[in-house]
């Protein structure tokens, strides 16, 4: 079979061995209902509750104050759309929900829903490095602001935002605060309580952990419980009820233990791999600039500009060696330029030349080596053709930001 250097990231994390082996044996001879009486149910059922623990533990929260969904999508909606449903039945007169303008697609979606409720809606603009931009965010925020949200970090650019200053910008005048963790969560440390967070979402794939499981953290302390979204037997405190999924809550746990083990010495090796994934493009004399060089990013997060090439074709020359992506793949299938990326104030033109790529845990030194002579091969492939279509034209020049 052939050589496959998977650097997507930012869209899936591959599932850990360790964690699929702590799962196996709840697909089977372990498997049960954990709202059932017998052995079986009461095995899921502790099962659960331990991983639980080790999803609060990941992030500095109380077992308690976590509730299972099935991604950090639900995660999203259900605090968004939920918590302005509880202001509104509690009569609260505050109707203002604000987050930054390059959130996940999830986070977006809902408020759009939210505006079409009749509530307030708006979208703190960033900066050029792709971080909000924290003085607009303080004129936005006032005394009819209801929710702030943030994200953790970035899911194309890989930037981490200020969410500990977003927060006590928003206590400042009597808001809650939600940040979407998802890509932040297992890769640099998170202490909810610390970043005074009411609300977070958390996603198990993005840390090693099986797809189809996330939570929801909601503080005990937070003034406005969410109400849900769907309605059912009451499982989750009746904030997320239906059948709880014992093999993928027990992998989300295991993945969330892994990470609090490994997450310091993993960091520095991502963080160092793609360092030296930039300088062998250079070497190969790859025409590459990144975005977001000034901003704090997560180890091993590059955002790339390939300087004249179309990012989509360059994917697809690569896709049966080099796994990469060019956007959130939430919004795979739909031709437009990145929300993050004009968010930035990056042009379209050149947009359309940004690769995202995030450097894996389990990724070495050969896995860089192959990729950067993959790419190299590849953009000098496109170079070559645009040429023999167009040799004079191809000549333009691509002006970045």
């Amino acid at each position: 079979m052939s050589r496959i250097v998977y650097l997507d990231g930012h869209a899936t994390t591959p599932l850990a061995a360790e964690v699929a082996e702590v799962m196996a044996p709840y697909w089977t001879v372990m498997a049960g209902n954990a709202q059932s009486p017998h052995a079986r149910g009461q095995q899921a059922a502790v099962a659960i509750e331990l991983g639980r623990g080790q999803v609060a533990q990941l992030i500095g929260a109380e077992a308690q104050e976590i509730v299972f969904t099935s991604g950090a999508t639900e995660a999203n909606n259900l605090v968004i759309l939920g918590v302005a449903e509880a202001a509104r039945q509690a009569g609260l007169g505050r109707k203002k929900i604000i987050a930054s303008a390059i959130e996940h697609k999830s986070v977006l979606a809902a408020l759009d829903e939210l505006a079409a409720r009749g509530f307030d809606v708006a979208l703190a603009p960033v900066t050029a490095d792709g971080v909000v931009d924290l003085a607009a965010l303080e004129e936005l925020i006032d005394e009819t602001t209801l929710l702030v949200s943030l994200m953790g970090a970035n899911n194309e650019v890989g930037t981490i935002q200020p969410v500990a200053e977003t927060a006590r910008m928003a206590r400042a005048k009597g808001a809650l605060i939600h940040s979407d963790l998802a890509q932040l969560a297992g890769k640099v440390p998170v202490d909810v309580v610390a970043l005074d967070l009411d609300y977070a979402s958390l996603s198990a794939h993005k840390l090693y952990g099986p797809m189809g499981v996330g939570a929801v953290y909601i503080s005990g302390l937070s003034s406005l419980k969410p109400r849900p979204l769907v309605f059912g037997g009451g499982q989750e405190r009746g904030l997320r009820p239906g059948t709880l999924p014992t093999p993928l809550i027990v992998g989300f746990g295991a993945a969330a233990a892994l990470a609090g083990r490994n997450m310091l010495q993993a960091a520095r090796l991502q963080e160092r791999l793609a360092s030296d994934l930039m300088a062998e493009l250079r070497g190969r004399q790859v025409r590459v600039l990144q975005n977001a060089i000034a901003a704090p990013r997560l180890p091993g997060s590059l955002s790339i500009q390939f300087y004249g090439l179309d990012a989509d074709e360059l994917v697809g020359r690569l896709a049966s060696s080099i796994c990469l992506s060019t956007g959130s793949a939430c919004s795979a299938g739909q031709i437009s330029v990145s929300h993050v990326l004009k968010a930035m104030n990056i042009p379209d033109a050149v947009s359309q030349t940004v690769l995202r790529i995030y450097v894996g845990r389990d990724a070495s030194l050969s896995d860089i080596h192959f990729a950067a002579t993959e790419i190299a091969a590849a953009a000098g492939a496109m170079v070559a053709c645009h040429w023999a279509a167009d040799p004079v034209g191809s000549t333009h020049e691509v002006h970045t930001h």
